[in-house]
């Protein structure tokens, strides 16, 4: 059999990071995180070292093209890719490893520090985080195909994402169907239970778009409104907010696989997608930049998986009417002409 090719030792950090999108010492990081659940108990000379399995792993998230890896110079047949590769997303998508990586947090110095991140963006107080619903799309599925058909009817997996103001990933829920709406998402997610369970102090709010329900911790936009105040409000909610539609197009720019169509069953593609998302948060931990040739633009449009969710949440009896009493007092207290926000108050 032909000689593997050593990559750690033959790229550089710039080569590993255009390639794999981890430097050496991340991917070593990476290897020795999962080493365990990917030593194989062979003892054959030429079994497939966690190393490499990390590596190929890498190479498939980041192209999206398993054909690509064995171009690669990793001298591995495809059915041993397609082994190693599902191998190692079922280790980075552990529960243990996905809590040890993205956590929504709960301490106040924590919580205090993202309000004063947000609050730089555009004055607007109390957020610790924002949150929306992207497409990821797949081939179309052997089973129950039609509820995984989305409002632009291509075949998808409906993920929650809440991003913090430095793009790290604070919460995920990658497995709900194409067909499924960002409000019942969140409805049913123990994102909702940390913070009507009142673990997550008060004053403590994310940003969503009108997709999403007014509550006393989601504000969301006035779909009409008034000068003034509730403008005021808009303007910067809508600036605050983008936050998370940069995050998503970090994310799926780093990790090409999530951009185009993933050709594997639901249940692998909601792994993949918490892998990336496990990797993402490692690469801002460990300050990796993305590949030169993927970081022009902040836009998260123009693929397949992508469109505008915004849906306007229906204001009747599901509307929660404190949230909307929350938000008119919020607004007026914050954001009227010439009133500067008492910032102190919102950091407790």
């Amino acid at each position: 059999m032909t000689d593997r090719r050593n990559i750690l030792q033959t790229l550089n950090d710039h080569e590993l990071i255009k390639r794999y999108r981890l430097d050496h010492d991340g991917i070593m990081f990476v290897v020795e995180l999962i080493r365990d659940a990917l030593t194989s108990p062979t003892q054959r000379s030429n079994a497939i070292t966690p190393e490499m399995k990390v590596i190929t792993t890498l190479r498939y998230l980041a192209t999206g093209k398993m054909q690509q890896c064995s171009s690669d110079d990793l001298c591995l047949s495809q059915p041993s890719i397609s082994r190693v590769i599902t191998q190692t997303i079922e280790a980075l998508s552990q529960s243990h490893i996905v809590k040890q990586f993205i956590s929504f947090p709960l301490d106040v110095r924590t919580l205090q520090a993202h309000k004063r991140a947000f609050m730089d963006i555009a004055g607007f107080p109390g957020v610790d985080g924002v949150i929306d619903g992207t497409h990821i799309c797949i081939i179309t599925p052997s089973e129950n195909e039609d509820v995984f058909v989305n409002r632009k009817r291509f075949h998808s997996i409906n993920t929650q994402l809440v991003f913090s103001a430095d793009y790290k990933i604070l919460d995920i829920v990658a497995k709900w169907p194409g067909s499924t709406h960002d409000a019942r998402i969140l409805s049913e997610s123990g994102l909702k239970q940390l913070f009507e369970g009142h673990y997550v102090p008060v004053n403590c709010h994310l940003l969503g778009d009108s997709g999403y329900p007014c509550k006393p911790w989601l504000l969301t936009p006035y779909l009409r409104p008034d000068p003034g105040p509730q403008l005021n409000y808009n303007r910067a909610h809508k600036k605050t907010r983008s936050v998370v539609e940069r995050g998503i197009g970090q994310l799926k720019r780093r990790f090409h696989v999530l951009h185009g169509e993933v050709r594997l069953s639901p249940a692998k593609v909601c792994k993949v997608i918490t892998a990336c998302a496990v990797l993402h948060n490692i690469c801002k931990v460990r300050q990796i930049p993305e590949p030169l040739e993927s970081s022009h633009g902040n836009s998260d449009e123009g693929d397949c998986n992508e469109y505008d969710e915004d849906i306007q949440f229906t204001q009747g009896r599901d509307m929660s009417q404190s949230g909307l009493r929350h938000r008119a007092q919020f607004t007026n207290l914050h954001f009227r002409d010439g009133v500067e926000v008492a910032a102190a108050g919102w950091f407790i």
